[in-house]
């Protein structure tokens, strides 16, 4: 009988080590460990991952190349659909999607085949300098432009696409800087901004230019663009933040994720006073919810010196949404989960800052429409939590500028953009794809459906 195959797993950091920075949490897969983990592929005739992967990589393809010691075909191999494979390969949550189809998953440990991307990508990240010499733009130029508004994931791959087609694409970014939420909406110890702008300049490498500070709807509207441009693509992602509409959330002390991540991301206020924006904490924070946005805001507050980091969630720890290893993670940290528990008030001491949140026990109902038992409030339950600091993280919403200035485009009561199965928005020549019509989502999503504008848009300028 053959000897049965061990998943492999990547070395972290200490827990007691990593919390005092903010530098990269997982160590990768070695050479040797990242061939025997290819290894354990079986190599199905009829590979199911492949068709659990939103940007359709070719699986077994770079991994047969990854357990030859072949790395450089399997990054290429990849990337000749996924053009940010070491974004992916730390953010996508693989366990929900192609890891979830693998058939050695079914009576044992699937293969780590999130763990693998991230290896060839940062082996190719390691071999060459400077991407740029790696690509040239495709020789197959064609006159027609293409604007694509955000630089996000959904952007950069629908950008990517329509550049190796040959057409000339334009990115417009309203901040000073690429990436969108891949910058400042992850913490650098779970993605790293050097692998972001590694990505982004593999996608200008393609051809594709790329401008920043250009706030499409103010600089210029929708109709504007398309006088110059053939196709526009939306990506603006979901940057509004959504609160609990409850009383005492405009208290001093009370964050949105959106905010708090921002300043400590793009703002670099973990580095406070190098960096001269700060952000007050105190000695206890709560984080609101239960995804990986959520783990994001907790684990940097334990980086930025509070005591004691609380997640404070609605159901139990079951039904968070956040990726298991995420919460794993937190739980090494130290991060202290209060589950069951459903923030109803927050109070201010005599200063307007934030004391205790007012909150009640909650138990579980019956399944609500996206399959989770309802939580309920237990009759007389009410307790309070004493903060110093609360962070909301329970979703966000479009960025609702672009579709304001745009009258024809018609949206969601909630928001979201209204697109057809090829990303086709209700003005002919417009897409749009990612947290603008799916809300906040996941990398992956957002870029699978950049990938299904970039064709529909081939297909309807070459018809």
């Amino acid at each position: 009988m053959a000897e049965k195959k061990i998943r492999q797993h990547m070395q972290n950091r200490s827990a007691q080590e990593r919390i005092k920075d903010f530098k990269e949490v997982p160590l990768g897969f070695t050479p040797e460990q990242a061939i025997a983990e290819a290894k354990r592929c079986i190599q199905c005739k009829k590979p199911l991952c492949v068709s659990g992967c939103p940007v359709e990589i070719d699986i077994p393809g770079f991994i047969k190349f990854v357990a030859q010691g072949d790395f450089e075909s399997a990054v290429q191999k990849i990337k000749e659909t996924n053009a940010l494979p070491a974004v992916c390969g730390r953010v996508c949550p693989q366990e929900d999607q192609c890891e979830k189809q693998c058939i050695l998953g079914i009576k044992g440990e699937a293969v780590a085949i999130g763990n693998l991307e991230r290896f060839v990508a940062d082996y190719e990240r390691s071999k060459i300098k400077d991407q740029s010499s790696k690509q040239t733009p495709s020789s197959k130029s064609k006159d027609q432009k293409i604007a694509v508004i955000g630089s996000g994931p959904a952007g950069l791959t629908c950008a990517g696409d329509l550049a190796r087609k040959g057409y000339q694409v334009t990115v417009f970014e309203s901040l000073h800087v690429t990436g969108g939420v891949l910058t400042y909406g992850i913490p650098e110890f779970r993605l790293p901004k050097a692998i972001v702008n590694l990505e982004v300049e593999y996608i200008k490498s393609l051809g594709v230019e790329v401008k920043v500070d250009m706030l499409i709807g103010n600089v210029y509207t929708i109709k504007e663009l398309l006088k110059d441009y053939q196709a526009v693509f939306i990506g603006s992602g979901a940057g509004l933040p959504k609160f609990m509409k409850v009383p005492g959330e405009n208290l001093d002390g009370v964050y949105s994720a959106n905010e708090y991540l921002f300043r400590i991301n793009m703002m670099k206020a973990w580095n406070f006073p190098a960096n001269l924006t700060p952000i007050k904490i105190g000695k206890r924070v709560a984080v609101v919810g239960g995804g990986n946005v959520a783990m994001d805001a907790a684990r940097v507050s334990l980086r930025l010196g509070a005591e004691e980091v609380y997640i404070i969630y609605r159901r139990t720890e079951k039904e968070m949404p956040a990726r298991l290893e995420e919460v794993h993670r937190a739980h090494e940290e130290g991060i202290i989960f209060k589950t069951l528990i459903l923030p109803v008030k927050y109070h201010a001491n005599a200063d307007g800052w934030v004391e205790f949140a007012e909150c009640l026990q909650m138990e579980l109902g019956e399944p609500d429409s996206s399959g989770r038992c309802r939580p309920v409030p237990v009759a007389g339950s009410e307790f309070r939590v004493s903060v110093d600091t609360v962070v909301v993280a329970i979703g966000n919403s479009p960025n609702p500028l672009v579709p304001q200035r745009t009258p024809d485009l018609k949206v969601e009561k909630w928001g979201g953009v209204i697109v057809n199965e090829q990303g086709l928005a209700s003005i002919p020549g417009v897409y749009a794809g990612g947290d603008i019509v799916r809300g906040a989502a996941t990398v992956i999503s957002a870029m699978g459906d950049g990938k299904v504008a970039a064709k529909a848009i081939d297909q309807q300028l070459s018809a």
